[in-house]
């Protein structure tokens, strides 16, 4: 079993009230782009150096590692999908510090409500509380969601149900939060 599919399940073992999942669509979105925007302003060399801001080498850091857990067919989407966040930041590293702080802050802590009011729906502390490689996974997790609920990527549904469950709401009260 690939990388990817081992983080996948480990994740979603800590998301599957579909409220939770809900949640994530929105919130892992914001926190990428938020972060991104506060990163944007962050130059690397010279002012007329040609390297790109460290939104950009962040990204690219990441995208080694989630090129390196393989399904091409999720990571390379993945990539695609941050990278257009980070581009949508680029013009914001060069607003006005109020507009800077205003989408990158705001946008980054929208996103943690978001992910916090699903975590309380789904009765399990966030799955990078255990591993902080949570927080590269969630980004993956989202598409994968997408792509699943679209009809791809049987297999990977397959393999995530059987290890950690089929997404079901969760009624009742989980004890100690786990």
């Amino acid at each position: 079993m690939e990388t990817a599919t081992r983080q996948l399940i480990e994740y979603a073992r800590y998301h599957r009230d579909p409220r939770n999942i809900a949640t994530h669509f929105v919130g892992i979105p914001l926190i990428a782009f938020g972060i991104a925007v506060m990163l944007a302003r962050v130059p690397l060399g010279g002012a007329d150096a040609l390297l790109p801001g460290a939104h950009w080498l962040v990204w690219a850091l990441t995208g080694v590692w989630y090129l390196r857990q393989g399904r091409w067919s999720l990571t390379v989407p993945t990539l695609a999908v941050l990278a257009a966040l980070v581009a949508l930041a680029d013009p914001l590293g060069e607003a006005d510090t109020a507009t800077w702080l205003t989408w990158g802050l705001g946008s980054f802590v929208v996103g943690w409500v978001f992910q916090a009011v699903g975590h309380v729906w789904e009765g399990r502390k966030p799955a990078f509380f255990d591993d902080l490689r949570g927080l590269l996974v969630g980004p993956m997790f989202v598409l994968a969601e997408l792509l699943m609920a679209l009809g791809l990527l049987r297999s990977l549904r397959e393999s995530i149900e059987q290890a950690a469950g089929p997404v079901r709401r969760r009624t009742a009260p989980v004890a100690g939060g786990q």
